[in-house]
């Protein structure tokens, strides 16, 4: 999930540190390595993007990945979204945020869906920088609702919303959220 890098519309928390031009700056860079460390023939790496016609039309990121709208609500009902409406089969998402992330991450969490239902890769502050869905039942009505996103429950919140379902958890990462955030992510090898 990728918003298109514009001041005020990315990273603004951490633009409130370090600015928004410098904010934009490092998400965009960020999610440049991002997706060159991701792309792997053993999955397809679909962007969803937002807003939507500036994020379709976007030449921010490679021309050859394929795009589709995040649309509209909550980060809950875009996320929610994407897992009703993907094509059949196991679905991971992750945002543009996490500097530490690798194929074998992404390889990890594809592969703890092959004995789980759910699988959440948590962040250190409470959160998440992946989560996925095997997707061989319908997807939960309630998937992602009443998540207090940008807090220390933002993890729990949304396992609750998964009852009954076997949920595996993978590697921690962390995400940029804030200059704090900045220091220990740049110790990661890109």
């Amino acid at each position: 999930m990728l918003k298109e890098p514009r001041p005020g519309r990315v990273k603004t928390r951490l633009g409130r540190d370090i600015g928004m031009v410098p904010a934009v700056w490092w998400f965009r860079h960020q999610t440049a390595s991002l997706l060159r460390r991701i792309n792997d023939r053993r999955w397809d790496l679909i962007l969803a993007v937002s807003p939507e016609r500036a994020g379709l039309e976007s030449r921010v990121w490679p021309a050859h990945l394929q795009r589709i709208p995040q649309g509209g609500g909550t980060l809950g009902d875009r996320m929610a979204r994407l897992m009703r409406d993907l094509p059949p089969g196991p679905v991971c998402i992750i945002g543009g945020d996490i500097p530490g992330v690798t194929r074998a991450h992404v390889a990890r969490a594809f592969a703890a869906l092959g004995t789980h239902d759910a699988v959440f890769g948590p962040a250190p502050d409470g959160g998440y920088w992946l989560t996925g869905l095997k997707r061989t039942a319908a997807v939960p009505p309630g998937l992602y609702q009443d998540v207090r996103w940008s807090s220390a429950h933002a993890l729990g919140d949304s396992i609750a919303t998964l009852p009954g379902v076997r949920i595996a958890l993978t590697d921690m990462l962390r995400d940029v959220d804030t200059a704090a955030d900045l220091a220990p992510a740049c110790q990661v090898s890109w």
